[in-house]
């Protein structure tokens, strides 16, 4: 007896795509692309000469540098940690004085157009103006090292924060202050509960901004003036010939200006609800 085979096409499934996990993918690009700097300075390396450090050496001095930061056997004999903290002690302090007076400055600028027809030309003279150019003037005026270094932080945060505070305030929509008006805010609570809420994520922008600026000038800074820190640590290992020093600390401010930056990045998340 014949047994009849129904001609019934067969059922094929499509390949489902293979997740990867984030975190996976993640470390496989962080280390693709630590292999092409890698690969990138020994090329470099080999058309310099050998002046320019081998990757395993400076390996070698970082991790001499990195394995005891805190050490402190006198003032020209400080391990990198200690100096790195000095260095984020001046930033902090000179971008938290900027924040205090680019903030409330750029929401006057926002908010009253003749402010922002006063203002505004100073700020645009004044922000091209390399920090560093500000340092005699802040020495001579201060008549200190230390807070010269502050100084020249606090001029080098004020103009993107200026910038992006303003410019968030008056993209305030104007739905939003008619219903303030009908609701008659006062004017506390209408910057409190529209105009901050608003503007916040533009905020962070600029201070997110200032701060990297700032950590890249502190280093010029210290290197310009002889001051203690990790500007002063690139300086001195340059003039000693210690290029493996000198990778080192490079690579201990661009580790540090990241972590820094996702600081922000994490904190400008927080309030992207109130866009």
């Amino acid at each position: 007896m014949n047994q009849q085979v129904a001609n019934t096409p067969l059922e094929v499934k499509p390949a489902q795509a293979v997740k990867i996990p984030v975190f996976v993918s993640s470390l496989g690009i962080g280390a693709l692309s630590i292999g092409l700097v890698l690969g990138l300075w020994m090329v470099i390396r080999a058309f310099v000469g050998t002046d320019l450090p081998s990757p395993q050496a400076t390996a070698v001095v970082f991790w001499e540098l990195v394995k005891d930061p805190f050490r402190y056997s006198g003032p020209n004999d400080q391990g990198i940690g200690r100096l790195l903290l000095s260095s984020l002690g001046r930033v902090s302090s000179g971008w938290l004085l900027g924040a205090i007076v680019a903030i409330p400055l750029g929401m006057l600028m926002g908010s009253v157009p003749f402010m922002q027809r006063l203002f505004n030309p100073i700020v645009q003279v004044l922000r091209p103006v390399s920090p560093l150019a500000w340092y005699p003037i802040a020495l001579v005026a201060l008549k200190s090292t230390p807070n010269a270094l502050v100084f020249v932080i606090f001029i080098t945060s004020l103009w993107s924060t200026v910038i992006n505070t303003a410019f968030g305030v008056a993209s305030v929509p104007k739905d939003y202050k008619n219903v303030a008006r009908v609701f008659n805010f006062t004017p506390d609570r209408y910057i409190r509960q529209v105009l901050i809420p608003f503007a916040l994520p533009h905020i962070l922008t600029g201070l997110r901004l200032s701060f990297g600026v700032a950590w890249m000038v502190i280093v010029a800074a210290e290197m310009l003036s002889g001051a203690s820190g990790i500007g002063f640590f690139v300086w001195d290992s340059y003039n000693a010939l210690s290029y493996e020093k000198v990778i080192s600390a490079i690579l201990v401010i661009g580790i540090t200006g990241l972590l820094l930056d996702k600081i922000f990045e994490w904190a400008q998340k927080k309030v992207t609800y109130v866009v």
